[in-house]
């Protein structure tokens, strides 16, 4: 009987150890999840004075993105609703940043040991990646909506305009914008 409560609290501690961080709860509430997760507003501020992008584009954009799950991943992909064939892109982490564009981040500004799945590497990846945006496209950094829409069809895609076909899509833009200046006022208000 010894042996098996030990096991099993070895096994509990052991889960309790794993998995890396948890997504924030309430996440309509940036005031609740900078309190869950102060890493997460430090990050974003880091990201801030580097890049110029503001806090609540960086928290819109990436609860679109991944809702702030540091290891989430694009769903699988079935053949005739049962045979798995593989994730739908390279998409990973906080920012869902794909594989090459991750490598290409590495290469100018991150360093081979930059993480898609810590907060301070994604959020450089985006002021990074939005900062490139602004000088092919123009978008200005604190415009949350086309911001996104670059940041999901690519700047050669937004400048041809690929998104006008999909209105899925730029509704879900317009709820990153609205999102953002939701973000914006109650960053101004945390206490």
């Amino acid at each position: 009987m010894k042996k098996l409560i030990l096991a099993t609290m070895v096994v509990a501690f052991v889960a309790s150890c794993g998995g890396g961080s948890k997504a924030p709860r309430n996440l309509d509430n940036a005031c609740s999840i900078v309190r869950q997760q102060p890493k997460i507003l430090r990050a974003m501020k880091k990201t801030e004075r580097k890049w110029n992008v503001p806090v609540h584009v960086q928290m819109a954009i990436i609860y679109q993105e991944s809702k702030f799950v540091h290891d989430a991943r694009t769903p699988v992909k079935y053949v005739l609703g049962v045979l798995p064939m593989g994730r739908q892109s390279s998409a990973y982490g906080y920012a869902q940043a794909l594989d090459g564009t991750w490598k290409e981040y590495q290469r100018a500004e991150g360093g081979r040991s930059a993480k898609r799945t810590k907060i301070q590497d994604a959020t450089d990846f985006m002021g990074w990646y939005m900062n490139k945006t602004t000088e092919v496209t123009g978008i200005p950094l604190h415009d949350a909506r086309n911001q996104y829409l670059a940041y999901h069809e690519g700047r050669t895609g937004y400048l041809r305009g690929s998104y006008k076909s999909k209105s899925w899509l730029v509704r879900v833009a317009d709820e990153v914008a609205s999102r953002s200046i939701m973000y914006q006022i109650q960053l101004a208000n945390c206490r």
